[in-house]
């Protein structure tokens, strides 16, 4: 019988991510705070990670090291995801949205105060289904092909 795995499911914490991405603790602190990630908090606000999270940083350390694409250049990348059509906005929506207007940082660093105010960013599918490199790429041909 086999089992199904959980992705989403916070399994390690900051220092086991940093190590199985071999990095800093400190840089994924960044990460955080530039809003590339959106790790699970603990009520005693420790962080933890999914694997769903580490494939996210592993995008955008491979940005970052093969593709030499900064951290506002990432940003700009996922400010890109037509959040508004993964789940549906109205017009009315769009046009009191800042993520909507802008482009400068994605739409879970905004403060919403549409369609996704009750949302929990880090279970929003904006969110989730676009962790890695693959399936941002695969969006944005979706788009193209519209």
């Amino acid at each position: 019988m086999e089992t199904a795995i959980n992705n989403d499911l916070p399994l390690y914490t900051i220092s086991s991510a940093a190590k199985l991405l071999d990095i800093s603790v400190h840089t994924l602190r960044m990460y955080e705070k530039e809003g590339l990630i959106v790790p699970f908090k603990k009520a005693s606000s420790h962080r933890l990670y999914s694997n769903s999270d580490i494939e996210r940083l592993k995008c955008i350390r491979q940005g970052i090291n093969e593709f030499k694409i900064s951290i506002a250049g990432i940003k700009a990348i996922y400010s890109l995801i037509p959040c508004w059509d993964i789940v549906k906005c109205t017009e009315a929506d769009r046009n009191n949205c800042n993520s909507f207007k802008e482009h400068s940082k994605p739409c879970w660093c905004y403060a919403h105060e549409n369609t996704c105010k009750e949302r929990n960013c880090r279970e929003c599918d904006v969110y989730r289904n676009h962790s890695d490199c693959g399936r941002i790429k695969n969006l944005i041909k979706s788009i193209c092909l519209r």
